[in-house]
């Protein structure tokens, strides 16, 4: 698997609370869009990140982001 699986073509937008978190890379996980290590066995590493305040945030969808874990737009252009 040389590309993660495309989960959809949108961002996750979601109200975050304080705390660290797992996003998946591989687009595999159960628990879309974090990561429940379903990424075992593939060159995909789940990608760690904070939220020091509540935050809504729009997580990748597509996984074709080149701001992991944030959507960037690349969505649009698949």
């Amino acid at each position: 698997m040389d590309q993660p699986e495309i989960d959809r073509k949108s961002p996750y937008v979601l109200d975050l609370a304080h705390g660290t978190y797992w996003w998946c890379a591989c687009g595999r996980s159960q628990t879309k869009p974090f990561c429940d290590g379903a990424h075992k066995n593939t060159a995909f590493t789940p990608v760690k990140f904070e939220i020091t305040q509540p935050a809504q945030v729009a997580l990748c969808g597509c996984k074709r982001t080149r701001n992991p874990p944030y959507c960037d737009g690349t969505h649009k252009q698949l």
